[in-house]
């Protein structure tokens, strides 16, 4: 029998029977995967949260699926032999952006692994490595990130945005990812912030994707300059090939009014996506991730003015709205940056429950 297994069995009979696991039984970690349309980046995480090893490559997607699950699984296989030492391996979180059939580890739709669609991902991966795989929506692995170690590490309950290229999204309910009926819950950045507004990569119109992802400010920006109405971002963008919303956020903290109004423009779109899911959910907390969230004083204001007037919800129950120790809405920035969706994409293959554990629980 496999150690990693002996270990999982080993735990699980003794949580079965209510007794104490002895510490030097309690070592664990997982090997992370957060698998991009460009890059791939793999982790060892421990199950105290601590980042044992990060390796960063290139996702050449343009070499088939089958080049990136091998190169991906000689780079994981690489890892745990690096690191058999540091305890048993619960398993492998994957985390890649696209809907994902939970039931079984099949992609249904990716932009970005066009011929992955209907493949057996999850089964491929665990017959090469012989462990256990969890395959999980990269913003859904983000949200789990800050729900372990970041922002929501003492919240039950939280909704996450992530703010990149897309506006993606996760919602956390008792400490786990709410996946809904087709394991497609979560797309926060489809929300409908302008009912006629801007066409959708998804079908629709006005997604709060459209107006709040990196995409959508450069896009904001150059209608502004082609509309004759921002000079200065027109001076700024003539002959740069680097016009991008970091370089858009510059501006408006130096004080370009037409940077700023984009930024405002942001903000409210925020407000009117996170105000719904105020009004729908009545959750504690809704985390702001991705790089966008780097220009947080540049939309935060006016995110927050709005969401007064957006939520009646959040209106009253706003941190500066109620006593101290009472019950409130909190609508904060991430703190785990970049590697939120790595440790998110950790954290899985903890949580899941191994077959062991499921069959005493049948049988109880």
């Amino acid at each position: 029998m496999p150690r990693s297994l002996f270990f999982q069995q080993f735990r699980a009979l003794r949580a079965f029977r209510g007794e104490e696991i002895p510490e030097a039984y309690m070592s664990m970690y997982s090997i992370a995967v957060d698998l991009g349309g460009t890059n791939l980046r793999i982790a060892a995480v421990s199950s105290e949260g601590k980042m044992l090893e990060k390796v960063t490559t290139g996702t050449e997607v343009k070499l088939g699926r089958d080049h990136v699950i091998r190169e991906m699984c000689d780079a994981i296989q690489s890892l745990m032999v690096k690191h058999r030492s540091s305890g048993d391996l619960c398993g492998i979180g994957i985390g890649v952006p696209g809907f994902i059939d939970m039931d079984t580890g099949i992609i249904m739709r990716s932009p970005n692994l066009q011929d992955w669609a209907g493949f057996p991902v999850q089964q491929e991966i665990e017959k090469r490595l012989g462990t256990k795989v969890v395959l999980e929506n990269d913003a859904n692995a983000a949200a789990m990130g800050e729900k372990w170690l970041g922002a929501g590490r003492n919240i039950d309950h939280m909704a996450m945005y992530t703010l990149g290229t897309g506006v993606g999204g996760g919602i956390v309910m008792s400490g786990r990812l709410w996946h809904g009926v087709n394991g497609m819950a979560g797309e926060l950045g489809h929300f409908n912030v302008e009912s006629e507004g801007h066409p959708c990569g998804c079908g629709s119109r006005g997604c709060l994707e459209q107006y709040a992802s990196a995409t959508a400010i450069v896009r904001m920006a150059r209608e502004a300059i082609e509309s004759g109405e921002a000079p200065d971002l027109a001076d700024s963008a003539r002959g740069n090939v680097e016009f991008t919303s970091r370089g858009i956020y510059q501006l408006a903290i130096q004080g370009h009014a037409s940077a700023q109004k984009i930024y405002q423009r942001v903000g409210r779109a925020l407000a009117i996506g996170v105000g719904s899911m105020i009004n729908a959910l009545n959750i504690p907390m809704y985390v702001i991730g991705g790089g966008v969230s780097s220009a947080w004083d540049a939309f935060a204001p006016t995110m927050f003015q709005e969401l007064k007037t957006r939520s009646f919800i959040y209106s009253i129950t706003a941190p500066d709205k109620v006593e101290k120790g009472e019950k409130h809405t909190v609508v904060t920035i991430a703190l785990m940056g970049s590697d939120a969706g790595l440790y998110g994409a950790a954290r899985l293959p903890m949580l899941a429950p191994t077959a062991q554990t499921e069959s005493m629980r049948s049988s109880a």
